[in-house]
């Protein structure tokens, strides 16, 4: 049985709100895929390490801060090796009160583990959003999910229905 590894950080419980409904979803549209969902907190690399398949959530705090418990998992991150590991990342940010640091802490991660091994798969369109700036964007497109539950929760459900089967055929699954 395929296993995928669905970590995430949350302080207000947005993330970790967004983290279920993907893993529901998962399980809706492929029940034989087994969905560990993992908070990051007090984690190490090897909670991580585990997985071949790795859908990580973080929230962007104020001016491109990342989360607490994702800023601690810096090292522990840096210590995986990614090589032939297939990654999916979901970012929650405020385009329009932080337009210049949309959803920057998927950027940062995303670039951590494409450098140290790993494939990234999940890219949406950045068409839709007013934002100014964002690491997490390369040309038009995002390296993954970005949502805007503050501007935009409206679009929240659609947007993750329209990306989880996509990343699932990305994975193989």
């Amino acid at each position: 049985m395929a296993s995928i590894g669905l970590f995430y950080g949350t302080d207000t419980g947005n993330t970790e709100q967004v983290a279920e409904k993907i893993k529901s979803l998962i399980q809706e549209i492929k029940p034989d895929i087994q969905v560990d969902l993992i908070e990051i907190y007090q984690r190490k690399a090897a909670d991580m390490a585990q997985y071949d398949f790795l859908i990580i959530g973080q929230p962007t705090w104020y001016d491109g801060e990342l989360q607490g418990d994702w800023e601690e998992f810096i090292p522990e991150f840096e210590a995986i090796d990614f090589t032939g590991k297939q990654l999916a990342f979901f970012g929650l940010g405020d385009q329009y009160g932080y337009a210049a640091y949309f959803c920057d802490a998927i950027g940062v991660y995303a670039d951590m583990a494409e450098n140290q091994g790993g494939t990234l798969h999940g890219f949406t369109s950045a068409t839709d959003y007013e934002h100014d700036f964002s690491k997490a964007q390369r040309e038009d497109q995002f390296v993954g999910l970005c949502l805007d539950i503050d501007n935009q929760d409206d679009l929240t459900d659609d947007r993750i229905n329209q990306w989880i089967p996509k990343v699932l055929a990305s994975f193989g699954m």
